[in-house]
This record gives C-alpha cells, sequence and structure tokens, in this order.
C-alpha cells in the first residue's frame, strides 16, 4: 500500500489526528492536505487538494472527514477518479472496499469514536476488491459525454 491522504475540515480536525497516530502505529505513511487546525474553514478546499493528490498519484487511497461526512464525501465524487465511501461501520467498510472498489474512505467526525474509527480503518485497509462482476458495474459510474 502507498501513502494515503488525509482531508478534514475543522469539524474533522480531532478525528483526523487520531487517525494520524493510527497510521503511524501501523506503519503507514500519509500526506496530510489539511486542515492543520480547529479553525473554522470549508471542506471543499481540502476534497479538492486529496482527489487532486489521488489523480497526481502522490496517495493511492485516502481517508476524509468531516462533521457528518456527507459534504466532504459529496464535494469528493465530482472528481471522476474518486469513489468516496461515507462509512460509520465496519461492515460498511469492508463491503464498500470489496464491491466498490472505494479508494477514499469518509467518516463523520461528530458521530462515530476513536473505537468506531480504528474498526472501520482496519476493514478499509485490509479489504481487497473483489473484482469480477463488480469490475463491470465500477466502469459504469463514471459520467462520460
Amino acid at each position: 500500500m502507498n501513502k494515503i491522504g488525509l482531508a478534514s475540515d475543522h469539524a474533522g480536525y480531532e478525528l483526523k489526528t487520531f487517525v494520524k497516530q493510527y497510521l503511524d502505529e501501523h506503519n503507514i505513511e500519509y500526506v496530510d492536505y489539511g486542515t492543520h487546525s480547529e479553525a473554522s474553514c470549508d471542506y471543499p478546499d481540502y476534497a479538492h487538494a486529496l482527489a487532486t493528490g489521488l489523480a497526481q498519484g502522490e496517495c493511492t487511497r485516502g481517508i476524509a472527514i468531516c462533521g457528518s461526512g456527507e459534504g466532504i464525501s459529496m464535494t469528493l465524487n465530482k472528481h471522476q477518479h474518486v469513489r468516496a465511501a461515507l462509512v460509520w461501520m465496519p461492515e460498511i467498510a469492508h463491503m464498500t472496499r470489496l464491491h466498490n472498489d472505494a479508494n477514499v474512505l469518509v467518516m463523520p467526525g461528530r458521530y462515530i469514536d476513536t473505537d468506531t474509527a480504528s474498526a472501520i480503518m482496519d476493514q478499509f485497509l485490509n479489504t481487497d476488491f473483489e473484482g469480477g462482476r463488480h469490475e463491470a458495474r465500477i466502469a459504469k459510474i463514471a459520467v462520460t459525454q
């Protein structure tokens, strides 16, 4: 696994700090695209930075956090190469990797605790894409003109 890209707004900053600790403990490298404090900010700024990092190969997967997880997820999924999955329980993290080949894990910073976040990251980072029948479905996600 290559580097993990990280992004959050102010509401996700505290959980992102925990995520960095988790990644350090598991010897997983990361790139932090911000924010770097709890000062009020706009999640799209950091979501777009993470998506650009993915597109440029600076990271191979991402973890993003905002208060509900919804706003940053919506923003990330505007990028054709991003499959961001909003996850609040480990089983969903497992399935979104297994069947959807999600490349960005999104967590709701205001609604999960660190034990749940750890279990979610365990599943997201250690589950491989199943492929097979799911490949054709994923190929249909991108919007073409």
